[in-house]
């Protein structure tokens, strides 16, 4: 089971704004990301894109139709 939920945190514990399913004692794993963090940087596609250092050929933009629509290296299918 995955649930994404907000809760709060007093200096000691974290606590869920909403009840959660599931019995006493059950061990779970947590991520963190505070609510300030998501609201930070916004990111364009571009930013993406070149994260993902990708390894295109160098005529890829001037092809993108081929490239997409007719096969990985450019070719007819």
């Amino acid at each position: 089971m995955t649930v994404k939920l907000k809760a709060h945190y007093d200096g000691k514990v974290l606590h869920p704004h909403e009840h959660l399913a599931i019995k006493p004692g059950t061990e779970v794993t947590i991520t963190v990301e505070s609510a300030d963090a998501v609201k930070g940087k916004e990111y364009s596609f571009l930013d993406t894109a070149l994260s993902m250092d990708l390894a295109l050929p160098p005529d890829f933009s001037s092809r993108l139709d081929d490239y997409l629509y007719r096969g990985s290296n450019g070719d007819s299918q």
